[in-house]
């Protein structure tokens, strides 16, 4: 990790850098903030008594990077505006190396979560982008149980309402053998996200539909699940199957035209199918499954 020290103190600056390479960091000092605009670091030390220099620009242009004011008072100059800025934080000169390094250490952690935040949310966007549904997010309320014929469905259902209504979802797999752990856990201000009910004997589901009356949950299932609890269905036809699972036929020729006819021309479906176009077309009228013009 790279540290750039933004101070006109020379002997300040050098201190704090020779400290920090103690403890591993590679350091660069500048005493001009349009030189240090020029640098490329990870966390930039900067000072605000810069006799004629405006900190502006230097925290707009670096706001994603961890900035931390180095301050001899606190006033909204030195403090307020850079925060609003974008600066992470700040610290009053004289300071000990350890609260800084507990400082660097504190926002690098936040740093990466954010980064493996961004990370899960775009491939669970991309592994359910291809699933369809019509269902009106707005209509939904918790606590709720689904009951799905397609886990992934009942998956984008619930990840869509969280984000739209910026909620922090906790998920409990109640296939994992802490799942009761992981409910005491639970923050109170959490949006519980529950699976896999198949997996529990009814004592386990009874012991689990009472807990839950604490709790602001949804609760999706596989299989019927009689409950006092708000329940919707959400079935499809298009679902992907599971590699263990033996289909009919028909349900194997109803899959992959759902699945693909808008990726492919009839033809070439019919091709991959092994039947004849007008076999395809016979099945399409049989089972509905015309295009959508």
């Amino acid at each position: 990790m790279k540290i750039i020290i933004v101070e006109n103190e020379l002997y300040l600056a050098q201190s704090i850098a020779s400290k920090l390479t103690e403890n591993g960091f590679e350091t660069e000092i500048y005493s001009s903030i349009k030189e240090a605009m020029q640098s490329s670091g990870d966390v930039y030390l900067l000072s605000t008594n810069l006799p004629g220099q405006n900190t502006a620009p230097l925290i707009t242009q670096f706001k994603e990077k961890i900035i931390i004011l180095m301050v001899s008072y606190i006033n909204n100059d030195t403090v307020g505006e850079p925060l609003k800025l974008g600066a992470k934080d700040y610290i009053v000169k004289p300071f000990m190396i350890e609260e800084l390094l507990r400082k660097i250490e504190h926002y690098q952690e936040y740093q990466d979560l954010k980064k493996h935040t961004r990370l899960y949310q775009e491939y669970m966007e991309n592994l359910l982008q291809e699933i369809e549904t019509d269902f009106d997010i707005d209509t939904l309320s918790t606590p709720l149980v689904i009951q799905t014929n397609y886990q992934r469905l009942a998956d984008k259902v619930v990840f869509e309402y969280a984000h739209k209504n910026e909620k922090l979802l906790t998920f409990v797999p109640l296939g994992n053998k802490e799942w009761k752990e992981k409910l005491e856990s639970a923050s109170p201000n959490s949006l519980l996200y529950i699976t896999e009910t198949h997996t529990l004997k009814k004592a386990d589901k009874e012991h689990l539909l009472n807990k839950l009356k604490t709790y602001d949950f949804i609760l999706s299932t596989t299989t019927e699940l009689e409950t006092d609890y708000d329940t919707i269905i959400l079935n499809t036809d298009s679902k992907l199957y599971d590699q263990n699972e033996i289909l009919t036929i028909d349900d194997y020729v109803k899959f992959i035209v759902n699945s693909f006819q808008y990726k492919f021309p009839d033809t070439e479906l019919s091709k991959k199918l092994g039947i004849s176009r007008k076999s395809l077309w016979e099945k399409r009228k049989k089972y509905g499954l015309f295009k959508k013009k």
